[in-house]
């Protein structure tokens, strides 16, 4: 048995600073790395490209909407069009300081308002599928588990990576509850790893209305960023372990 452990990296944007790259490094396999949209910068994006790198982690591209004050969290009423562009043009920057460090764009991770859209619409889903696999056919897209990014992905013939989220909660039908909701952060530490065991071993998760919601989970999404985050997610590592599950890049 083996799992995933990825996290958005490279969100810092000019004399703006974000997150903890460099302590949650250490901890986790594959980076997302932001491309530029909702955050990151081509002197940030350089800078992780080359910490990914350092600590042996999958390098991934994390494209978002073109958002940067709402930090890629809002909905934008964009085309299909738009939304295949966008996804190019920021792989197409990724990919740039990747070839120069002489490391592979490993996989993709839409950001934000954007993985949302396209996890909830088919038709979004679908175009930013195609662009990904326009882009190159080899690289895992993660999405959000049971939503249309991966079922999307799949119709066209890439790899994907089902994604589960170890400290949000879950509706009945397998999405994440809305942030705007007072509880769709999970704030106890017992409570999330107990989430993450059930939904690795078993993959099944508690909804919050007390439904258990069958997913498959090959990564879990973990964030830098937090006062006790660098240790909630060393806590995640040593359950994985001490259960026996390997903890691999994707």
């Amino acid at each position: 048995m083996r799992v995933d452990l990825n996290c958005d990296l490279g969100e810092a944007f000019g004399n703006y600073s974000f997150g903890g790259d460099h302590q949650i490094i250490p901890l986790i396999t594959s980076a997302n790395v932001a491309c530029g949209f909702h955050a990151g910068d081509e002197n940030v994006m350089n800078e992780t490209v080359k910490l990914a790198k350092a600590h042996n982690v999958a390098v991934g591209a994390h494209p978002g909407l073109p958002d940067l004050k709402g930090f890629g969290r809002r909905n934008i009423d964009i085309s299909n069009e738009e939304i295949y562009n966008l996804m190019i043009y920021q792989l197409g920057a990724l990919r740039g300081f990747c070839r120069i460090h002489q490391v592979k764009i490993n996989h993709v991770k839409p950001h934000g308002a954007l993985y949302q859209m396209g996890a909830k619409d088919r038709e979004i889903a679908s175009v930013i599928a195609q662009a990904v696999y326009d882009f190159d056919p080899s690289l895992v897209l993660v999405g959000l588990a049971n939503s249309y990014l991966i079922s999307e992905a799949k119709n066209v013939g890439l790899i994907t990576a089902s994604e589960v989220f170890a400290d949000r909660r879950y509706e009945d039908d397998g999405q994440l509850v809305s942030r705007k909701e007072s509880d769709a952060v999970i704030t106890e530490t017992d409570e999330a790893l107990k989430q993450v065991l059930k939904m690795v071993k078993e993959n099944k998760v508690i909804s919050k209305n007390n439904k258990e919601v069958t997913l498959q989970a090959d990564t879990i999404c973990v964030h830098g960023d937090g006062e006790h985050a660098i240790l909630f997610v060393s806590k995640i590592r040593e359950i994985l372990m001490k259960e026996g599950i390997d903890i691999q890049s994707l």
